[in-house]
C-alpha cells in the first residue's frame, strides 16, 4: 500500500501548500533580488559621479529592501554632491491651502 505522499496534479491540501510556499518563496527570491540590483544601481551611480560612499553608508543601502525607497535614493543619487544628503528626508509636500495664505494678511 502507498503511503499517500505522492502528490503531483492530485489537488490534495499537502499540493497545494506546497505550491502555494513555493510560489511565495520565488516571489520573495524575486523581490529580494530587485532590491538588490537596484542598491547596486545607486552605489554604481554614485561611484560614476565620483561621490564617496562610507561602509555604513553602503551596509544601510544594502539593508533596504522597500522599492519605493531604493528609487527615491536613486533620483536622489543623480543630483546630490554628498552621499550623505542621500537618506536625508525630504520636506513634506505643502498643501495647496497652504499656498493661499502664504504673504495673506
Amino acid at each position: 500500500m502507498k503511503n499517500g505522499s505522492y502528490f503531483p496534479g492530485r489537488g490534495t491540501l499537502v499540493e497545494e501548500t506546497f505550491l502555494k510556499g513555493k510560489a511565495q518563496g520565488m516571489a520573495e527570491g524575486m523581490a529580494a533580488g530587485q532590491a538588490e540590483g537596484q542598491a547596486r544601481s545607486v552605489l554604481r551611480l554614485l561611484e560614476m559621479r565620483g561621490i564617496p560612499v562610507t561602509e555604513t553608508q553602503r551596509a544601510r543601502l544594502a539593508a533596504c529592501t522597500d522599492p519605493e525607497v531604493l528609487d527615491t535614493w536613486l533620483e536622489r543619487a543623480v543630483r546630490i554632491t554628498d552621499a550623505d544628503q542621500l537618506f536625508e528626508s525630504e520636506p513634506p509636500p505643502r498643501s495647496p491651502a497652504a499656498d493661499r495664505h502664504v504673504g495673506a494678511g
